[in-house]
């Protein structure tokens, strides 16, 4: 009996000759696969081939070899994921995409933020725009939330498929709209999601063989509060099971009690916090939801943190290109005017500012 020992195998090949010493050699390569983290893939293939060996009467036989290879390929464990890392009590701090670029996408994942939501609402992307942004942020290793543009089923199917750690409906205004929302994202007879589970890129394309039995533990579902009759059930839509977390909606909220221009109204604010402890008051872990919400002009990130919201979101990708851009124009033309020569102490540090040049 030979034994073949590979880096990543265990193989065993078992002679049958009708001659004594054989001697076996085979070159061995490192084999990796493209699997997502906490997935492990087991192969085992059989192969039968004819070894000849000659003895020193210079007398050949046959011998037959048969190696079987079980392979067992296990990745390190990848960061939490958003829901666990809810659970544990964790606040997150996130981003807004409406570019659709994904070198935004990989600077913001590689910038540190827990999470960045893919607006499909309000961004120009689609589907096909959105993969290769969650491609950038899964090498980032930052989760991926898809804000579909209406809360269907066809919508959530297509982009359930892509496999974002979340998704968020927009305009959710009763328990009715969450418990169908929520069907969108279970397989039957829970839901009525389609089912292509053994090819798309949620299951890592078939080869995670678990994917059924943890989709649901790992999903975060999103509801989005943003009108006053969502308010109205702001409560009963927390207490959907399925819903994970509700995310307020500022401006549409002002906007649909009439004060589009002015989100920092007292009435909008009332309603708001109306909204937030209704949410607040259920607990997560006893079938609530957790609170999200967007950060404001008058409402900043530090604010909706102090009033217990567990994620929020800070800023939009093009609205931080937007205030740099504006402000480095600004800048320079206000120099011009000036005659400025502020700049000038700081040309040793053009290097980290201009590279180009």
């Amino acid at each position: 009996m030979a034994t073949l020992t590979y880096p990543t195998t265990t193989t065993t090949s078992t002679i049958r000759a009708t001659k004594p010493t054989l001697s076996l050699r085979k070159s061995t390569k490192l084999i990796s696969f493209p699997l997502s983290p906490l997935k492990t893939l087991n192969l085992t293939a059989t192969s039968t081939s004819p070894i000849k060996s000659t003895s020193s009467s210079d007398h050949t036989s046959t011998a037959t070899t048969t190696i079987t290879t079980t392979t067992t390929t296990s990745i390190s464990p990848s960061p939490q994921t958003l829901k666990s890392r809810l659970q544990n009590g964790e606040t997150l701090y996130g981003l807004f995409l409406l570019s659709f670029s994904p070198t935004l996408a990989e600077i913001a994942g590689l910038s540190g933020y827990d999470f960045v939501v893919v607006d499909m609402e309000h961004g120009h992307g689609s589907i096909s725009q959105a993969l290769p942004c969650l491609h950038a942020l899964a090498a980032a290793q930052t989760p991926a939330i898809l804000r579909l543009p209406e809360a269907s089923a066809a919508w959530a199917k297509k982009a359930l498929d892509l496999g974002p750690q979340g998704i968020m409906f927009p305009m959710i205004e009763s328990s009715k709209d969450a418990k169908k929302a929520v069907s969108y994202c279970r397989f039957p007879p829970a839901g009525v999601r389609g089912s292509a589970h053994t090819v798309v890129r949620a299951s890592s394309y078939g080869i995670d063989e678990g994917y059924l039995s943890n989709y649901e533990d790992q999903l975060l579902i999103m509801c989005q509060v943003e009108s006053e009759e969502g308010v109205k059930h702001a409560g009963d839509i927390a207490a959907v099971d399925g819903v994970d977390c509700i995310q307020m909606g500022p401006l549409d909220l002002s906007a649909s009690i009439g004060y589009l221009w002015d989100p920092a109204n007292k009435k909008v604010r009332k309603m708001m916090e109306t909204a937030e402890m209704a949410v607040l008051g259920s607990d997560p872990k006893q079938g609530g939801a957790y609170l999200a919400g967007f950060a404001m002009p008058h409402d900043a990130p530090r604010d909706l943190w102090t009033r217990g919201y567990h994620m929020v979101s800070g800023a939009v990708d093009v609205g931080l290109f937007r205030s740099a851009a504006v402000e480095d124009v600004k800048r320079f033309k206000m120099n011009l005017i000036d005659g400025s020569d502020d700049e000038q102490e700081h040309e040793k540090d053009a290097d980290e500012k201009y590279w180009s040049e």
